[in-house]
């Protein structure tokens, strides 16, 4: 018996700032700037009615809120940064949660997140989906 995956994902682009709050951060515990690139990785074994793993335009439309969220503002200052060091993986995580919260889409069974804050540092937080 063959098991087929579906995957599809979405990528996004914006600037945002942070300033890392550990100790003695050097130079990141500063305010500066990231362009962050994210990619938004579905998965699952079916499509939906229409032949999709999840609607494209829906997660463009859950990406076009995030991407307003973020864009432009001090990480540090969010309510969702509250008490955590604002890394890339928190950020990846957070980023995820807000995805799955919006995701109105029984269908996908899996869900990761790629966050790359530069050209070669990046971090993913992955996660089963409850449809």
């Amino acid at each position: 018996m063959t098991t087929h995956t579906y995957e599809l994902t979405v990528t996004r682009e914006f600037v945002a700032q942070h300033f890392l709050t550990v100790p003695d951060p050097g130079p990141e515990g500063t305010p500066h700037s990231h362009h962050f690139t994210v990619e938004v990785r579905f998965g699952g074994a079916e499509l939906g009615e229409f032949g999709y793993l999840v609607d494209i335009d829906d997660v463009d439309a859950i990406l076009d809120d995030l991407e307003d969220r973020y864009r432009d503002a001090l990480l540090n200052d969010l309510p969702e940064f509250e008490g955590l060091n604002p890394s890339v993986e928190h950020f990846a995580r957070l980023f995820g949660d807000r995805v799955e919260r919006a995701l109105d889409d029984p269908n996908p069974e899996h869900l990761r997140v790629q966050l790359w804050e530069d050209d070669v540092s990046w971090a993913s937080h992955a996660r089963r989906l409850e449809g």
